[in-house]
């Protein structure tokens, strides 16, 4: 059985990342320019390529009009159901 590049939890985090920032209706450049992330590292954080810190995740809600304490909510939420 081929092994798995990415963590599922790193796979929903990455998942639940882009639909905040689609639900916020952000583009990818617009959600960078709110945060002190570019473009090519969001990029690869929704794709799971590369892993997040606490503090960015933080900024990204911000910049999305959510809380850390929603976001949070929602990923316990995917993984129970």
């Amino acid at each position: 059985m081929p092994k798995q590049r990415w963590s599922t939890e790193r796979m929903r985090v990455a998942a639940l990342l882009r639909g905040t920032r689609v639900d916020a209706g952000l583009t990818q450049e617009e959600l960078a320019k709110r945060t002190d992330l570019i473009q090519s590292e969001i990029s690869r954080v929704e794709s799971g390529e590369r892993s997040i810190e606490l503090h960015e995740i933080a900024q990204i809600c911000r910049a999305c009009g959510i809380s850390l304490v929603q976001f949070v909510t929602q990923l316990e939420d995917s993984a129970a159901g």
